[in-house]
């Protein structure tokens, strides 16, 4: 990425890791791997590439911010994390991120985990 944002991507590369730790341990270490390989797959982008990437982690550290807090907040001890991907933000991914998406989706669901993924009757934001 260009040099005027690696503050900026180092920033919020610490807060995404420092959100992670409000996730089951099985969630936190395939979330730190994950944001691990994808800042460094996104090194060498473009600007254009650059800010599109830099606004989608903004966005998912919010959404992570948020749902962190309203677990803490629970009277039901029962986290919540993740969010619904819409079909047009999908007809936007190159096939490699359909395929990044895939093995992420078989690893996070994957039998035995500590955690369990359900679907909501209401949309997350």
């Amino acid at each position: 990425m260009p040099g005027k944002h690696v503050s900026r991507v180092r920033a919020l590369y610490r807060r995404i890791l420092l959100l992670h730790r409000a996730l089951p341990p099985d969630l936190k270490a395939l979330g730190d791997q994950y944001v691990k390989d994808e800042f460094r797959r996104h090194k060498t982008v473009g600007p254009g590439e650059a800010q599109r990437f830099l606004k989608e982690w903004e966005t998912y550290a919010a959404v992570l911010w948020q749902q962190a807090e309203d677990s803490r907040q629970s009277s039901t001890g029962k986290a919540c994390f993740g969010t619904s991907l819409p079909e047009e933000k999908l007809n936007d991914f190159r096939d490699e991120q359909i395929g990044q998406l895939q093995e992420l989706m078989q690893e996070a669901t994957k039998p035995n985990r500590q955690f369990s993924i359900t679907e909501s009757t209401k949309p997350q934001l």
